[in-house]
Protein backbone atom coordinates (compact mmCIF):
# COMPACT_ATOMS: atom_id res chain seq x y z
CA UNK A 1 0.00 0.00 0.00
CA UNK A 2 1.55 3.17 -0.99
CA UNK A 3 1.06 5.39 1.82
CA UNK A 4 1.46 8.63 0.23
CA UNK A 5 -1.08 8.00 -2.04
CA UNK A 6 -3.80 10.36 -0.68
CA UNK A 7 -7.84 9.31 -1.14
CA UNK A 8 -9.81 12.18 0.48
CA UNK A 9 -12.91 11.05 1.71
CA UNK A 10 -16.29 13.24 1.18
CA UNK A 11 -17.37 15.92 3.99
CA UNK A 12 -20.76 16.91 4.21
CA UNK A 13 -20.96 20.40 6.75
CA UNK A 14 -24.90 20.29 7.97
CA UNK A 15 -26.18 23.99 8.83
CA UNK A 16 -28.71 21.65 10.78
CA UNK A 17 -31.39 19.00 10.16
CA UNK A 18 -28.86 16.20 10.43
CA UNK A 19 -31.84 13.75 11.82
CA UNK A 20 -34.84 15.30 9.63
CA UNK A 21 -36.04 13.74 6.05
CA UNK A 22 -33.22 16.30 4.49
CA UNK A 23 -30.68 15.20 6.45
CA UNK A 24 -31.11 11.03 5.57
CA UNK A 25 -30.83 11.75 1.99
CA UNK A 26 -27.54 13.45 2.92
CA UNK A 27 -26.08 10.45 4.74
CA UNK A 28 -27.53 8.13 2.26
CA UNK A 29 -25.28 10.15 -0.38
CA UNK A 30 -22.33 9.73 1.75
CA UNK A 31 -23.41 5.58 2.10
CA UNK A 32 -23.54 4.76 -1.34
CA UNK A 33 -19.88 6.24 -2.03
CA UNK A 34 -18.45 4.69 0.53
CA UNK A 35 -16.63 0.97 0.99
CA UNK A 36 -19.30 -1.66 2.62
CA UNK A 37 -19.53 -3.42 4.90
CA UNK A 38 -20.42 0.81 6.40
CA UNK A 39 -18.73 1.02 10.06
CA UNK A 40 -20.13 4.49 11.56
CA UNK A 41 -18.19 6.58 14.42
CA UNK A 42 -20.46 8.68 16.09
CA UNK A 43 -18.56 11.25 18.84
CA UNK A 44 -19.98 12.50 21.42
CA UNK A 45 -17.20 15.37 22.35
CA UNK A 46 -18.89 18.63 20.71
CA UNK A 47 -21.67 17.92 23.49
CA UNK A 48 -19.52 16.76 25.90
CA UNK A 49 -20.23 19.02 28.67
CA UNK A 50 -23.94 18.72 28.83
CA UNK A 51 -25.40 16.31 31.25
CA UNK A 52 -27.35 14.25 28.06
CA UNK A 53 -24.53 14.32 25.79
CA UNK A 54 -24.62 10.24 25.58
CA UNK A 55 -28.56 11.20 24.63
CA UNK A 56 -27.37 13.28 22.03
CA UNK A 57 -24.70 10.99 20.49
CA UNK A 58 -27.46 7.94 20.67
CA UNK A 59 -30.40 10.07 18.95
CA UNK A 60 -28.26 10.26 16.27
CA UNK A 61 -26.83 6.45 15.95
CA UNK A 62 -30.58 5.58 16.13
CA UNK A 63 -31.57 7.80 13.50
CA UNK A 64 -28.81 6.20 11.37
CA UNK A 65 -29.76 2.41 12.25
CA UNK A 66 -33.34 2.64 11.91
CA UNK A 67 -33.81 5.37 8.80
CA UNK A 68 -30.82 3.64 6.81
CA UNK A 69 -31.20 -0.02 8.13
CA UNK A 70 -30.77 -0.88 4.07
CA UNK A 71 -27.16 -0.32 4.44
CA UNK A 72 -26.74 -2.32 7.63
CA UNK A 73 -24.53 0.31 8.74
CA UNK A 74 -22.50 -1.13 12.06
CA UNK A 75 -22.98 2.21 14.39
CA UNK A 76 -20.67 2.89 17.27
CA UNK A 77 -20.94 6.01 19.88
CA UNK A 78 -17.68 6.59 21.29
CA UNK A 79 -18.05 8.55 24.73
CA UNK A 80 -15.11 10.92 24.09
CA UNK A 81 -16.24 13.88 26.50
CA UNK A 82 -13.05 15.76 27.08
CA UNK A 83 -9.52 15.31 26.82
CA UNK A 84 -8.73 14.14 30.29
CA UNK A 85 -10.90 11.56 33.08
CA UNK A 86 -12.04 8.35 31.95
CA UNK A 87 -13.80 9.73 28.81
CA UNK A 88 -10.66 11.06 27.45
CA UNK A 89 -10.59 11.84 23.95
CA UNK A 90 -6.69 10.93 23.98
CA UNK A 91 -7.69 7.32 25.18
CA UNK A 92 -6.18 4.55 22.92
CA UNK A 93 -9.06 2.32 23.90
CA UNK A 94 -11.95 4.22 23.84
CA UNK A 95 -11.20 5.93 20.67
CA UNK A 96 -9.84 2.68 19.00
CA UNK A 97 -13.27 2.11 16.63
CA UNK A 98 -12.26 5.28 14.73
CA UNK A 99 -9.04 3.26 13.28
CA UNK A 100 -11.74 1.39 11.07
CA UNK A 101 -14.82 3.48 10.57
CA UNK A 102 -15.43 4.64 7.41
CA UNK A 103 -17.92 6.97 8.08
CA UNK A 104 -17.73 9.47 11.65
CA UNK A 105 -20.05 11.57 12.63
CA UNK A 106 -19.98 15.13 14.82
CA UNK A 107 -22.77 17.28 15.53
CA UNK A 108 -24.25 19.70 17.81
CA UNK A 109 -22.84 21.44 21.05
CA UNK A 110 -20.31 24.36 21.70
CA UNK A 111 -17.87 24.30 18.49
CA UNK A 112 -14.69 26.28 21.75
CA UNK A 113 -15.87 22.69 23.99
CA UNK A 114 -15.07 21.14 20.84
CA UNK A 115 -11.99 22.29 19.61
CA UNK A 116 -10.43 22.26 22.84
CA UNK A 117 -10.78 19.02 24.05
CA UNK A 118 -10.18 17.25 20.35
CA UNK A 119 -7.26 19.76 19.09
CA UNK A 120 -3.83 17.37 19.49
CA UNK A 121 -5.76 14.59 20.62
CA UNK A 122 -5.37 11.02 19.27
CA UNK A 123 -9.19 11.37 18.74
CA UNK A 124 -8.81 14.30 16.22
CA UNK A 125 -5.78 13.15 14.90
CA UNK A 126 -7.24 9.41 13.58
CA UNK A 127 -10.39 11.17 12.40
CA UNK A 128 -7.84 13.41 9.97
CA UNK A 129 -6.00 10.32 9.35
CA UNK A 130 -8.77 8.39 8.73
CA UNK A 131 -10.46 11.41 6.41
CA UNK A 132 -7.46 11.43 4.44
CA UNK A 133 -7.64 7.72 3.39
CA UNK A 134 -11.42 7.67 2.84
CA UNK A 135 -13.64 7.73 5.80
CA UNK A 136 -16.50 10.16 4.78
CA UNK A 137 -17.31 12.50 7.36
CA UNK A 138 -20.36 13.83 8.81
CA UNK A 139 -20.31 17.45 10.50
CA UNK A 140 -23.22 19.53 11.95
CA UNK A 141 -24.26 22.55 13.77
CA UNK A 142 -21.28 23.31 16.34
CA UNK A 143 -18.74 20.94 14.73
CA UNK A 144 -18.97 22.40 11.25
CA UNK A 145 -17.71 25.48 13.14
CA UNK A 146 -15.54 23.67 14.87
CA UNK A 147 -13.61 22.66 11.91
CA UNK A 148 -13.57 26.04 10.29
CA UNK A 149 -9.77 27.37 10.42
CA UNK A 150 -11.37 30.79 12.45
CA UNK A 151 -14.24 29.33 14.74
CA UNK A 152 -16.89 31.33 15.77
CA UNK A 153 -17.34 31.27 19.70
CA UNK A 154 -21.40 31.05 19.39
CA UNK A 155 -21.96 30.42 22.83
CA UNK A 156 -19.85 33.24 24.45
CA UNK A 157 -20.84 35.69 22.30
CA UNK A 158 -24.70 35.10 22.30
CA UNK A 159 -25.16 33.41 25.55
CA UNK A 160 -22.57 35.28 27.81
CA UNK A 161 -22.10 38.38 26.17
CA UNK A 162 -18.67 38.64 24.98
CA UNK A 163 -17.57 40.97 22.44
CA UNK A 164 -17.76 39.53 18.50
CA UNK A 165 -14.12 37.75 17.86
CA UNK A 166 -13.06 34.46 16.41
CA UNK A 167 -11.14 31.55 17.92
CA UNK A 168 -8.49 29.52 16.32
CA UNK A 169 -10.45 26.16 15.01
CA UNK A 170 -9.32 22.59 14.20
CA UNK A 171 -8.39 23.95 10.75
CA UNK A 172 -9.62 20.64 9.25
CA UNK A 173 -9.64 21.54 5.62
CA UNK A 174 -6.14 24.15 6.25
CA UNK A 175 -4.34 21.51 4.64
CA UNK A 176 -6.60 21.41 1.49
CA UNK A 177 -5.72 25.15 0.35
CA UNK A 178 -8.79 26.64 2.49
CA UNK A 179 -8.56 29.34 5.24
CA UNK A 180 -12.89 28.57 6.28
CA UNK A 181 -15.09 30.39 8.59
CA UNK A 182 -18.11 28.12 8.27
CA UNK A 183 -21.34 29.99 10.10
CA UNK A 184 -24.37 27.54 10.48
CA UNK A 185 -27.89 27.59 11.31
CA UNK A 186 -27.33 30.77 8.41
CA UNK A 187 -30.86 31.85 7.94
CA UNK A 188 -32.04 31.20 11.68
CA UNK A 189 -35.42 32.22 12.40
CA UNK A 190 -35.75 31.34 16.40
CA UNK A 191 -35.37 35.20 17.68
CA UNK A 192 -38.59 36.11 15.60
CA UNK A 193 -39.34 39.36 15.08
CA UNK A 194 -37.97 40.70 18.34
CA UNK A 195 -34.48 39.37 17.76
CA UNK A 196 -32.39 38.42 14.98
CA UNK A 197 -31.18 35.30 15.25
CA UNK A 198 -29.43 34.81 11.48
CA UNK A 199 -25.59 33.74 11.42
CA UNK A 200 -25.59 31.45 14.09
CA UNK A 201 -27.32 33.93 16.00
CA UNK A 202 -25.00 36.78 15.75
CA UNK A 203 -27.21 38.73 13.46
CA UNK A 204 -26.47 40.89 10.68
CA UNK A 205 -24.97 44.23 12.84
CA UNK A 206 -22.77 40.98 14.39
CA UNK A 207 -21.77 39.39 11.56
CA UNK A 208 -21.28 43.00 9.89
CA UNK A 209 -18.40 43.37 12.75
CA UNK A 210 -17.18 40.12 12.87
CA UNK A 211 -16.22 39.75 9.02
CA UNK A 212 -14.20 43.16 9.22
CA UNK A 213 -12.29 40.89 11.25
CA UNK A 214 -11.39 37.82 9.17
CA UNK A 215 -8.31 38.18 7.06
CA UNK A 216 -8.65 38.73 3.58
CA UNK A 217 -7.42 35.39 2.65
CA UNK A 218 -10.56 33.91 4.44
CA UNK A 219 -13.35 32.75 3.09
CA UNK A 220 -16.50 32.62 4.84
CA UNK A 221 -18.67 29.68 4.16
CA UNK A 222 -22.58 30.44 5.16
CA UNK A 223 -24.79 27.18 5.46
CA UNK A 224 -28.73 27.83 6.17
CA UNK A 225 -30.57 25.50 8.22
CA UNK A 226 -31.62 22.04 7.23
CA UNK A 227 -29.08 22.28 3.93
CA UNK A 228 -25.65 20.73 3.62
CA UNK A 229 -22.71 20.98 1.28
CA UNK A 230 -20.60 17.77 0.37
CA UNK A 231 -16.90 18.76 -0.13
CA UNK A 232 -15.52 16.28 -2.59
CA UNK A 233 -11.70 16.97 -3.44
CA UNK A 234 -11.48 13.92 -6.00
CA UNK A 235 -13.73 15.86 -8.19
CA UNK A 236 -12.85 19.08 -7.05
CA UNK A 237 -16.11 20.07 -6.64
CA UNK A 238 -19.34 21.24 -3.45
CA UNK A 239 -22.56 19.38 -3.45
CA UNK A 240 -25.67 21.27 -1.69
CA UNK A 241 -27.99 18.99 -0.67
CA UNK A 242 -31.14 19.76 1.16
CA UNK A 243 -33.87 22.70 1.91
CA UNK A 244 -32.01 25.59 1.00
CA UNK A 245 -28.18 27.00 -0.15
CA UNK A 246 -25.43 28.22 1.21
CA UNK A 247 -23.30 31.35 0.80
CA UNK A 248 -20.45 32.03 0.46
CA UNK A 249 -18.26 35.12 0.51
CA UNK A 250 -14.58 35.82 -0.76
CA UNK A 251 -12.12 38.51 -1.87
CA UNK A 252 -15.11 41.01 -1.65
CA UNK A 253 -17.96 38.78 -3.50
CA UNK A 254 -20.61 36.97 -2.25
CA UNK A 255 -22.14 33.87 -4.37
CA UNK A 256 -24.99 31.84 -3.58
CA UNK A 257 -25.75 28.09 -4.31
CA UNK A 258 -29.64 26.82 -3.82
CA UNK A 259 -30.19 23.01 -3.50
CA UNK A 260 -29.42 20.50 -5.85
CA UNK A 261 -26.46 22.84 -7.77
CA UNK A 262 -22.81 22.20 -7.30
CA UNK A 263 -19.88 24.69 -7.45
CA UNK A 264 -16.09 24.29 -7.70
CA UNK A 265 -14.17 24.12 -4.60
CA UNK A 266 -11.62 26.34 -5.61
CA UNK A 267 -14.39 29.21 -5.20
CA UNK A 268 -13.15 28.53 -1.50
CA UNK A 269 -9.52 28.59 -1.80
CA UNK A 270 -6.70 27.19 -3.53
CA UNK A 271 -7.06 23.68 -3.26
CA UNK A 272 -4.49 21.15 -2.49
CA UNK A 273 -4.35 17.42 -1.71
CA UNK A 274 -2.18 16.80 1.24
CA UNK A 275 -0.03 13.93 1.81
CA UNK A 276 -1.05 11.13 4.27
CA UNK A 277 1.68 12.31 6.93
CA UNK A 278 1.32 16.22 6.37
CA UNK A 279 0.93 17.36 10.13
CA UNK A 280 0.27 14.06 11.70
CA UNK A 281 2.50 11.85 14.01
CA UNK A 282 4.25 8.87 12.31
CA UNK A 283 2.64 6.69 14.98
CA UNK A 284 -0.64 8.36 14.36
CA UNK A 285 -0.13 6.92 10.17
CA UNK A 286 1.34 3.65 10.90
CA UNK A 287 -1.75 2.71 12.82
CA UNK A 288 -4.37 3.73 10.50
CA UNK A 289 -2.21 1.85 7.87
CA UNK A 290 -2.29 -0.78 10.11
CA UNK A 291 -6.12 -1.18 10.95
CA UNK A 292 -6.05 -1.06 7.03
CA UNK A 293 -4.07 -3.61 6.35
CA UNK A 294 -5.67 -5.96 8.64
CA UNK A 295 -9.27 -4.96 7.38
CA UNK A 296 -7.94 -5.52 3.58
CA UNK A 297 -6.54 -8.91 4.75
CA UNK A 298 -9.75 -10.98 5.50
CA UNK A 299 -11.46 -12.76 2.64
CA UNK A 300 -14.82 -11.63 1.69
CA UNK A 301 -16.86 -14.36 2.81
CA UNK A 302 -15.34 -14.23 6.48
CA UNK A 303 -15.71 -10.26 5.91
CA UNK A 304 -19.38 -10.76 4.60
CA UNK A 305 -20.20 -13.48 7.48
CA UNK A 306 -18.85 -10.73 10.35
CA UNK A 307 -21.50 -8.07 8.75
CA UNK A 308 -24.30 -10.75 8.69
CA UNK A 309 -23.60 -11.23 12.14
CA UNK A 310 -24.22 -8.17 12.92
CA UNK A 311 -27.02 -7.45 10.98
CA UNK A 312 -28.84 -10.74 12.85
CA UNK A 313 -27.62 -9.24 16.58
CA UNK A 314 -29.44 -6.22 16.01
CA UNK A 315 -32.51 -7.94 15.07
CA UNK A 316 -32.16 -9.82 18.02
CA UNK A 317 -31.75 -13.29 16.31
CA UNK A 318 -29.46 -14.64 18.83
CA UNK A 319 -30.12 -18.40 16.92
CA UNK A 320 -28.30 -17.08 13.38
CA UNK A 321 -25.84 -15.10 15.53
CA UNK A 322 -24.26 -17.90 17.44
CA UNK A 323 -24.46 -20.04 14.08
CA UNK A 324 -22.73 -17.83 12.13
CA UNK A 325 -19.84 -17.25 15.05
CA UNK A 326 -19.46 -21.47 15.15
CA UNK A 327 -19.15 -21.15 11.23
CA UNK A 328 -16.56 -18.58 11.75
CA UNK A 329 -14.44 -21.04 14.48
CA UNK A 330 -14.41 -23.40 11.76
CA UNK A 331 -12.70 -20.94 9.22
CA UNK A 332 -10.14 -20.45 11.79
CA UNK A 333 -11.62 -16.72 13.50
CA UNK A 334 -12.25 -15.97 16.85
CA UNK A 335 -15.36 -13.04 17.02
CA UNK A 336 -15.10 -11.10 20.34
CA UNK A 337 -18.00 -8.81 21.12
CA UNK A 338 -17.24 -5.93 22.87
CA UNK A 339 -18.88 -2.20 23.54
CA UNK A 340 -16.93 -0.76 20.60
CA UNK A 341 -18.19 -3.52 18.34
CA UNK A 342 -16.73 -7.00 17.00
CA UNK A 343 -13.37 -7.76 16.86
CA UNK A 344 -12.33 -10.22 14.69
CA UNK A 345 -9.04 -12.40 15.23
CA UNK A 346 -7.52 -15.38 13.66
CA UNK A 347 -7.05 -18.45 16.36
Amino acid sequence: MDRTVVLPGLIALFGSGEAAPTGRAVHEYLFRRIRKPIRVAVLETPAGFQPNSAWVAGRLAEFIQERLQNYHPQVTVIPARRRDGPFSTDAPHLTAPLLTANYIFMGPGSPTYAVRHLVGTRAWLRIVARQRRGAALALASAMAIAVSTYALPVYEIYKVGADPHWQPGLALLHPYGLELAIVTHWDNQEGGINLDTRYAFMGEERMRVLETMLPPSATLLGIEEHTAVVLDFAAGNARVMGRSGVVVRRGGEESRFRRGETFPLHLLGEVRLPTLEEGLPPAVVEEVLAAEAAEESLPPEVAALVEEREATRRARDWARADAIREELSRMGYVVEDTAQGPRLRRK
